[in-house]
């Protein structure tokens, strides 16, 4: 993949990048818009006339009114500007609002998740299915924190401390694409979020969903890319942990 390959060279030199910031925490680099450029002018040429979502470059209509590209060309831009390889391109395919394919690459690792609806979920050549943990207290669960800039710091740490305390392990990547794919994959049994952008998440609740997991919003609802929030697992896991984070705290003595 052209852009993951011009990732992978800009992350080998990372400490030149020119940075400007969009706004607290949240960076915008040259290598993020280089490759979003690619990304669009690639897929453009493979599909003329479709739509794109994209997080720089935002809405973009297109002649065909069926399909539309949600584009992350770097989801976790923190991660690759501090020279963790933990990041990835994220591109979902919409038709008729429903999400039919994804792809979630992360170059550093050269790890390649794939999924179409009704076709499966892969990581590179592999099958994927997610884990078959049944208790929280066996799993490890994966999170996204809400950083500076960033609002409902005390509803999340309510979430969190409701959690830790039910846990084996709880994980924070640093990218929402990766975190989804390693559910997918069946390396984290579960995951929670709230504050996403459509970009972010739509590649991963497909690779979810066909890799035999189930997602919804904080609500239960299938809200997840208007609303923002995510909770995602197996069956078992995806419904003991909804119910877990929603949770009101005790009333103090």
């Amino acid at each position: 993949m052209k852009a993951g390959r011009s990732l992978a060279r800009d992350f080998g030199e990372v400490q030149n990048l020119q940075v400007s910031m969009k706004g607290p925490g949240d960076y915008v680099s040259q290598a993020d818009r280089k490759a979003e450029e690619i990304l669009f002018a690639e897929l453009s040429k493979a599909r003329p006339g479709y739509s794109f979502l994209m997080e720089e470059r935002g809405p973009v209509e297109g002649d065909d009114g069926q399909h539309r590209w949600l584009v992350d060309p770097l989801d976790g831009t923190t991660n690759f500007l501090h020279g963790i390889p933990i990041f990835a391109i994220s591109i979902a395919l919409e038709r008729q609002g429903q999400i039919v394919a994804g792809v979630v690459y992360n170059p550093a690792m050269d790890e390649l998740y794939t999924a179409e609806r009704g076709g499966g979920a892969f990581m590179n050549d592999r099958r994927l299915r997610v884990a078959a943990r049944t208790k929280l207290s066996d799993s490890v669960i994966g999170t996204g924190i809400p950083h500076l800039g960033r609002p409902n710091h005390g509803n999340y740490l309510i979430e969190l401390r409701h959690v830790m305390g039910e846990v084996s392990g709880i994980r924070r990547l640093g990218s929402v694409a990766l975190d989804l794919a390693y559910v997918a994959a069946g390396r984290m049994d579960g995951f929670w979020e709230a504050g996403m952008s459509p970009w972010d998440l739509a590649a991963g609740i497909l690779l979810v969903r066909e890799a035999g997991g189930f997602v919804s919003d904080f609500s239960g609802g299938q809200a997840m890319l208007d609303d923002g929030s995510i909770v995602a697992g197996n069956e078992t896991i995806h419904g003991v942990l909804l119910k877990t984070i929603k949770k009101p705290l005790p009333p103090r003595p």
